[in-house]
């Protein structure tokens, strides 16, 4: 059985899916950034689609490649139980579009890949770090931020514990 979600990608956005992956009925599709807002407005007002609720968007750090970044979007049909999932390839400094204008549920969402990876998202409403302080230097979830180690102290009283 062919997938509708993907009859309709494919009949709408041919030119704007960059690569399909099925495997065990989790689709997976590759679209360019430019077609984002697009593609997510139609996967949600689509009559025979439905997919109205964002669950997550997330981000891959790829350091050696030129499209350093993938943001995805896990998207999620209630009346029909049908999920896709959507990654948008984004290079270095490369910004790109909000959809909290489709989904309310973005805000966060984006926030969190802000402050994580510090992919900039053009027409947030309110794009500020919302886990680490707003004083904290860079991106923890990147793959070159540096990692340290603190001496871990189980007790104020740690002198009298080695006695």
């Amino acid at each position: 059985m062919v997938n509708p979600t993907l009859e309709k990608l494919k009949e709408n956005f041919a030119d704007s899916i960059l690569e399909i992956v099925e495997h065990r009925g989790q689709l997976s599709v590759s679209i360019k950034k430019e077609a984002l807002l697009l593609i997510c407005k139609f996967l949600k007002d689509e009559a025979e689609l439905k997919y109205n609720f964002l669950s997550d968007v997330c981000g891959v750090d790829y350091p050696e490649r030129g499209k350093r970044f993938d943001i995805i979007y896990n998207l999620y049909s209630l009346p029909f139980r049908w999920r896709v999932r959507l990654k948008v390839g984004l290079a270095e400094g490369e910004a790109i579009n909000s959809v909290t204008s489709i989904w309310k549920a973005a805000n966060w969402l984006e926030r969190e890949v802000f402050d994580m990876f510090g992919v900039k998202f053009d027409n947030h409403p309110d794009l500020r770090r919302i886990l680490m302080p707003d004083d904290w230097e860079g991106h923890p979830l990147r793959k070159t931020y540096p990692l340290t180690t603190e001496e871990i102290a189980f007790s104020h009283n740690k002198d009298k514990l080695t006695k």
